[in-house]
């Protein structure tokens, strides 16, 4: 069992405090959080030891691992200094806001022979897996295309001066939100992502950075894509890849924060009509936190590697540069000897 404190305990760590109860892998211990408000509500709902500083959990011998829901320029520091208290580490998503913090942090996990975690639970989605089950043993023939569309209304009613609104915590859009789980999948089916092009716009929400965003995308084996996503409409979730053999489909009917059915189509060469399924839902973030905790215990491989753990945030990098400079921008690529 792994004993585990969730540092930042807002709406994310609540959401994964829920989900890990009575988990046979995880045990949640403990929480942190710099808001005494936050503190009190959250020891009397859930009944754990709520501290007001990072150092304390770091310092329990009892606490093996943490979790880190916090905003996203906080993360490297934290997974720094549970690096050196020799503390396992789950980073939610973006795992860091630029390329060199992102070669710190994975250069700094591998040299300690720590399991990096992250918060890319779409990986784990049932219509997710099995379109990659699909590429993988080639029946969609060469991948020509990919694209996606994430979106939802949960920061509708958000206060302009949250930090999930701030260009510097959460720069393009709904990018860091939603757009990010979308480049992780595709890149673990298709490869390093090598050009992207984006759009930002700001329409509805007073969100200072923006509400809508829109990227082209270039993968190193010729692959083109598009990724979009809102955070001002009502869910929306479509996940397609195209070959020359045929193409699959993922539509969504609701937020991964609550499981539903999943309508997945398919059509190939030579088939009359296109068919589809409906898969049961299906929880992805338990499953990501206990394939976390499995690598740990090293019972299995997590299925997230160095280069991919940087790749996603070099790819944010580079699509907050192309929505300042109206320009396509390159992606940096993983440096494995750093």
């Amino acid at each position: 069992m792994l004993k585990t404190a969730i540092v930042g305990l807002g709406w994310w760590g609540t959401r994964v405090a829920s989900v890990l109860k009575d988990n046979s892998k995880i045990e949640i211990v403990a929480g942190v959080d710099i808001d005494p408000g936050v503190r009190d509500v959250w020891a009397q709902k859930n009944g754990y030891q709520v501290y007001d500083d990072y150092q304390s959990v770091l310092g329990d011998e009892g606490i093996d691992a943490v979790i880190l829901t916090t905003p996203h320029s906080t993360h490297e520091a934290l997974v720094l200094q549970a690096v050196e208290a020799g503390k396992q580490i789950f980073c939610e998503k973006p795992m860091t806001l630029n390329s060199a913090s992102a070669q710190r942090m994975v250069s700094a996990c591998k040299q300690a022979g720590l399991v990096l975690g992250l918060g890319h639970e779409r990986r784990y989605e049932q219509g997710v897996e099995e379109i990659a089950r699909l590429v993988k043993s080639g029946k969609l023939g060469t991948i020509m295309h990919v694209e996606a569309q994430h979106s939802h209304d949960k920061f509708y009613g958000l206060s302009p001066d949250s930090w999930r609104g701030d260009p510097a915590e959460a720069p393009a859009a709904g990018w860091t939100g939603m757009g990010i789980h979308l480049t992780d999948l595709f890149m673990a089916m298709v490869g390093p992502i090598v050009e992207v092009f984006a759009y930002t716009a700001k329409r509805v929400l007073e969100l200072p950075t923006g509400d809508v965003v829109a990227v082209q995308l270039r993968f190193k084996d010729g692959t083109t894509g598009s990724i979009s996503a809102i955070s001002a409409t009502p869910f929306y979730g479509r996940i397609a890849v195209f070959g020359s053999q045929g193409w699959a489909e993922a539509r969504e009917t609701s937020h991964p924060d609550d499981p539903d059915i999943v309508h997945f189509f398919t059509k190939f060469h030579g088939d009359e009509r296109q068919e589809m399924r409906v898969l049961e839902p299906y929880d992805g973030v338990v499953a990501n936190f206990e394939a976390w905790a499995d690598a740990v215990a090293g019972t299995s491989e997590y299925r997230f590697s160095d280069e991919e753990r940087f790749a996603n945030v070099a790819v944010l990098e580079a699509i907050e540069q192309s929505a300042k400079s109206g320009k396509p921008e390159a992606v940096v690529q993983y440096q494995a000897g750093d």
